[in-house]
């Protein structure tokens, strides 16, 4: 070969046979880079389309490329699978599902209750009893009373609960007034008593919360005359409450469900005397 590349052999005294093949490499390299310039290969995928790979991945772990790959079919997105699989986000051991997704999936089972204290105009007080569902927030029951015993407070659950519409879960305070009658007549309908930890209300935080939304959008606004006046206004209320007002956690949507009006003239309907108001078209 010396008589090919007759300089190799005044190189032999400098270099070594596997510097002249990297050389040789890398000079391949460069040729064949210089002759593709320019020339189109495989089209970028738009950022639109990586970052929607990248959200499907995250919201459903439980999917894997083929899955989103034929989601984007759909989507009018041509693109190949492995493309999905190359800008899915990456996990660590078997999919799971998320802690919101898993305890929303357990919240139409699981109601709670609470008690707490209404003033009266004549400086009396008044024990309002409230029954809240975790799946959509909803006012479920109501009841008051000036003296909650056990043995009403057992009643009420059983109104608030009628045929088998009682949920799994009982979520609840250490109030005494839950007594030993009560605690057996929640067992006896099959409903699992959760008593929350002592001085603990965050772990009771739909009922807790929904108090404070009753004080602050009625009862701090209205004086109570007594008890047929206190259920009156609660009873509207709660229809307020469950079919119209809306909630940030449900989508701005209410407990009940509130269609979407696009249509029609707007009227509005005064409720509690107009301390709010609905609005709908008809």
């Amino acid at each position: 070969m010396t008589w090919l590349w007759p300089s190799l052999l005044g190189l032999s005294g400098v270099v070594q046979p596997d510097t002249i093949l990297r050389w040789y490499r890398a000079g391949f390299r460069t040729y064949w880079r210089w002759k593709s310039r320019g020339r189109p290969g495989r089209p970028r995928v738009v950022r639109e389309v990586r970052e929607l790979i990248r959200r499907m991945s995250t919201e459903n772990p439980l999917w894997g490329a083929p899955r989103i790959h034929g989601e984007l079919l759909k989507l009018g997105f041509q693109i190949a699978e492995s493309t999905v699989s190359k800008y899915m986000i990456r996990r660590r051991g078997p999919p799971s599902q998320t802690w919101r997704t898993f305890l929303r999936n357990h919240a139409d089972a699981i109601a709670a209750i609470d008690l707490c204290l209404v003033p009266t105009l004549t400086f009396e007080c008044l024990f309002l009893f409230l029954v809240v569902g975790h799946g959509r927030r909803q006012l479920l029951w109501f009841a008051v009373t000036r003296y909650p015993t056990a043995e009403w407070l057992a009643q009420q659950i059983v109104e608030a609960f009628p045929s088998d519409t009682a949920p799994i879960y009982l979520v609840r305070d250490n109030d005494g007034a839950y007594g030993h009658v009560f605690i057996r007549r929640v067992r006896a309908m099959g409903i699992r008593d959760r008593p929350i930890s002592p001085r603990s209300p965050w772990q009771n935080p739909y009922a807790e919360r929904l108090i404070g939304t009753i004080r602050r959008d009625c009862l701090d606004h209205v004086l109570i005359s007594g008890e047929r006046h206190l259920r009156r206004v609660l009873t509207l209320y709660s229809r307020y409450y469950n079919e119209t007002r809306t909630h940030l956690g449900l989508g701005k949507d209410a407990p009940l469900g509130r269609a979407v009006q696009r249509t029609g003239n707007i009227v509005t309907t005064p409720i509690l005397s107009g301390l709010h108001h609905r609005y709908e078209r008809i």
